[in-house]
């Protein structure tokens, strides 16, 4: 067997790929790679080490073969040293309160429309040191995303059980990004949304109806007793591969205040093209006593270290930790969501 495992180089080069943006294809040729070596039995490991004859098998080129070579050979590969040694701090004027941080509560795998199982994903938050994070994956509505069926999620519980088991202390919190529908009821059972830890709702369609129409909808889905979270409230992007994208119009005093009085934190989405709410209305939360949750919506693992990106902007807008819920120790933090539930 090699001496230095080629798979984990492999993802930790995704990883710091994921964390500086970098294109999509890049990353997954090298994820493709781990996972393509993770599949061979030890004698197959042995055979392609001895013959170096990585590049034989589908999926592997001449870049992720240097990497498999050198990590069984028991060096640190050169592209990973690169990379570790080129990576820089993530928006340091958010330091301070990202290092008070315990967790992230708005992350997908690969069950809906995120590109890594469960399990590397809550391995790496927990290697950022996170206490726990919540496990959000799309709700069925939302197909583009191969969103959770009641069945899928009920599956998706069981994971989160036997993971839970393995990864402790460190705790996957269960949840869902349930979609905010035309009405503002929400796209999941209220029995199954009722025994998750966390729910996020968010609006991902008709994100140009008119300002009543939209009031109306969110408000009514904060209301909800099983959301707990206000998912990247105006819906705009504002760069990226997808383009730009207005803010929904909506009357954002009505809506924060519905998120104040119900007790509905209001998510500092941390993804670069989202930077979502922006500082106006994060001013306004600030002013109208909210509760924020500061989360990456992390699609993949890398982007869990983008969480810098929500500090910065939430201490710029005057922000404190104490408003934060992703600072409470967990028992807390699920004490105060269920309290919404009863």
């Amino acid at each position: 067997m090699p001496s230095l495992d080629p798979v984990a180089a492999l993802r930790e080069i995704g990883f710091w790929l994921e964390r500086g943006r970098a294109e999509t294809h890049r990353v997954k040729a090298y994820r493709k790679a781990a996972d393509i070596v993770q599949g061979l039995s030890d004698a197959e490991l042995l055979s392609h080490t001895q013959a170096c004859s990585w590049r034989s098998l589908a999926g592997i080129g001449p870049k992720t073969a240097a990497v498999i070579e050198q990590a069984v050979a028991g060096a640190v590969p050169d592209y990973l040293v690169e990379l570790r040694s080129a990576a820089t701090a993530i928006a340091p004027a958010g330091d301070a309160l990202r290092g008070v941080l315990r967790g992230d509560l708005h992350t997908h795998s690969n069950w809906s429309d995120g590109g890594s199982p469960i399990e590397e994903m809550m391995r790496t938050a927990a290697m950022l040191g996170h206490e726990y994070c919540a496990l959000t994956d799309h709700s069925p509505r939302l197909t583009v995303a191969n969103g959770l069926s009641r069945d899928r999620l009920l599956r998706q519980l069981d994971v989160v059980a036997e993971l839970n088991a393995e990864l402790a202390p460190f705790r996957i919190l269960t949840g869902i990004e349930v979609d905010i529908l035309d009405d503002g009821t929400l796209d999941q059972d209220a029995d199954l949304l009722e025994q998750l830890d966390i729910v996020v709702a968010s609006v991902h369609s008709k994100l140009r109806a008119d300002s009543e129409t939209m009031t109306k909808r969110m408000v009514y889905a904060v209301a909800n007793p099983n959301v707990d979270i206000l998912g990247h409230m105006t819906g705009r992007l504002v760069e990226g591969s997808r383009g730009t994208r207005p803010e929904s119009s909506f009357d954002a005093e009505v809506v924060l205040e519905a998120c104040r009085r119900f007790s509905t934190a209001v998510e500092i989405n941390s993804r670069p093209e989202r930077r979502d709410p922006p500082g106006r209305l994060i001013d306004l939360a600030v002013e109208m006593d909210c509760y924020f949750s500061i989360d990456t919506d992390a699609h993949a693992p890398g982007q869990l270290a983008w969480q810098g990106y929500g500090c910065e902007r939430a201490l710029a807008h005057g922000v404190v930790a104490e408003r934060v819920i992703d600072t409470w120790e967990v028992e807390r933090l699920l004490e105060w969501t269920r309290e919404t539930r009863d």
